[in-house]
């Protein structure tokens, strides 16, 4: 559970440990936390600071997507049901959002 004071900043910028590394998660629209219409479909991007990571992701964020739209998988125990945990902290402020990785491989 994550407290709602840090899910909510007054600026668009998370720190972040996900898998004990620490890293950035930020947008560049300050309207993000101000304008729920902002809050539809909205860029983010991360950064880990890891030598493995070459380029910021580009993240896209949809809040209103719905559920029954994505493609049928496996069970809910099975490796294809798993989810990079930046998607699951990206889900503490925007529970239920789908979240496009623009071409970049997930980081799990």
């Amino acid at each position: 559970q994550v407290s709602p004071v840090l899910r909510s900043p007054r600026w668009p910028v998370w720190l972040c440990s996900l898998s004990g590394r620490h890293s950035v998660l930020f947008g560049t629209d300050c309207r993000l936390l101000s304008d729920w219409r902002s809050e539809r479909i909205f860029q983010l991007y991360f950064c880990s600071g890891q030598h493995e990571q070459t380029r910021t992701a580009h993240l896209t964020v949809d809040t209103h997507s719905h559920h029954w739209e994505e493609a049928p998988r496996e069970g809910p125990c099975s490796p294809g049901q798993r989810r990079p945990a930046l998607e699951m902290a990206i889900r503490t402020r925007w529970p239920g959002a789908t979240v496009s990785w623009n071409g970049t491989d997930p980081f799990f």
